[in-house]
């Protein structure tokens, strides 16, 4: 699942709006839209406030490459 969708199904399961979920976390309603509809550049700072609301947080992951022969 994309952060995009998981944003939108935390937001769903505990019944908030988009501008509820943006006074919440102290973002605008814009990031909150942007954020959803998978914007590619966002500031991890601010998807980090939205996270923690739902007990979460973004940091690095180690990605999956296939060895070179």
């Amino acid at each position: 699942m994309d952060l995009a969708s998981f944003i939108k199904r935390k937001r769903k399961s505990v019944h908030l709006t988009q501008p509820e979920l943006a006074e919440k976390a102290g973002v605008g309603l814009r990031f909150i839209r942007e954020l959803e509809q998978g914007k590619q550049t966002l500031r991890l700072d601010k998807v980090n406030q939205v996270l923690q609301l739902f007990g979460y947080e973004a940091g690095p992951v180690l990605m999956n490459r296939e060895q070179e022969s």
